[in-house]
């Protein structure tokens, strides 16, 4: 068939489309109301198959989708909700697939408008650097960054990949955030960080109260406000494998990350990314460096190949971690730079 014009979005995501791939998916197919547009697609596209459901919780089998396209959907999220909807978006997608998105650059949360052609509906706004973090936060890579001008806003408009990593799952109200060196090859392909039943993180996060369901990012953020996300997005087979230079980069993501949602403490799991990134000298506990406002508990890793940190030390680590005040104000850091927990790593 003949194209005389450029489609966009779809023609693009069609061009990238790999063989073999599972079905493609036109996330929100147009404005509201959903079960209007739907019905009009069946009579312009009459063997797409329609399926009303919302962004935040798609009605699909993980890894199940070959591509997406979302053109301007996710500008109706208030900016915060993003991360979560990227996060659905990369459950549902196979690894590898390509996905073609457009939201509108500016910055502004979402607000609604009061003249014009969009009067009474609700916007969000971007800057280009942010959008980019959450879009990397999300476990995807991105492969085509490009500018469209529209009547109204720069349209962002912008390629992904759909990595073997996890997303973050984050948003506002944190009570903490747990932040994992690296996600392994197992937990990416399980969708769940610390995924290897020899890990004690999630006994551990248990055990500590912080946590009611195991092995669930999701209820931990909404029942819990326990977020969940990792210094370096790239899966390997052991930490070890990780750069320094990944590892402050991965740092500089997150301090970003907690100056926009502020949550009210961190968790690092993991002294060795921590020192690769800030001091090699740092010890477990309390640090004297914040990221943005929030203060930084480094506790050692979870992993059953860390044979020096036994259960009940990470029960303490983890209990320790959960706050609900500043634990830094007052505290006398001394020469070391850091308040030290009970139990140290070896």
């Amino acid at each position: 068939m003949s194209v005389d014009k450029d489609l966009g979005p779809p023609q693009r995501l069609n061009d990238r489309l790999r063989t073999g791939h599972g079905p493609v998916l036109d996330l929100g197919c147009g404005p509201d109301p959903a079960a209007a547009m739907l019905s009009l697609l069946g009579e312009r596209v009459p063997e797409a198959p329609r399926i009303q459901g919302e962004a935040m919780h798609l009605p699909f089998r993980t890894e199940s989708i070959g591509g997406a396209v979302v053109t301007a959907v996710y500008v109706h999220l208030d900016r915060p909700a993003l991360p979560m909807a990227l996060a659905e978006l990369h459950r549902v997608m196979e690894v590898d697939a390509p996905g073609e998105l457009v939201l509108f650059g500016g910055d502004q949360d979402l607000t609604e408008m009061t003249g014009g052609d969009f009067a009474g509906r609700r916007f969000a706004l971007w800057p280009d650097d942010h959008l980019r973090d959450v879009v990397v936060g999300a476990g995807f890579e991105i492969v085509r960054w490009t500018h469209e001008k529209t009547d109204q806003w720069p349209a962002l408009s912008f390629g992904i990949r759909r990595l073997r990593s996890l997303p973050d799952f984050v948003g506002p109200g944190m009570r903490l955030l747990v932040c994992g060196l690296n996600p392994s090859l197992h937990s990416a392909d399980l969708g769940v960080g610390f995924g290897r039943a020899g890990n004690r993180f999630w006994p551990a996060a248990l055990a500590a109260g912080l946590v009611t369901v195991d092995r669930d990012p999701r209820h931990a953020l909404a029942e819990h406000g326990i977020g969940m996300t990792d210094l370096v997005k790239r899966a390997t087979p052991r930490a070890a494998e990780l750069s320094v230079e990944e590892y402050r980069d991965g740092l500089a993501r997150l301090e970003r990350l907690c100056a926009w949602l502020r949550p009210e403490a961190v968790c690092m799991v993991g002294l060795s990314g921590w020192r690769a990134a800030t001091d090699k000298k740092s010890g477990a506990g309390w640090q004297a460096r914040r990221l943005g406002e929030s203060p930084v508990y480094v506790m050692p890793s979870t992993s059953g190949l860390n044979a020096h940190a036994q259960l009940p030390a990470l029960i303490e680590h983890l209990r320790d971690a959960r706050v609900t005040s500043d634990p830094v104000d007052g505290v006398d850091f001394g020469a070391g730079g850091q308040h030290e927990a009970a139990v140290e790593e070896q």
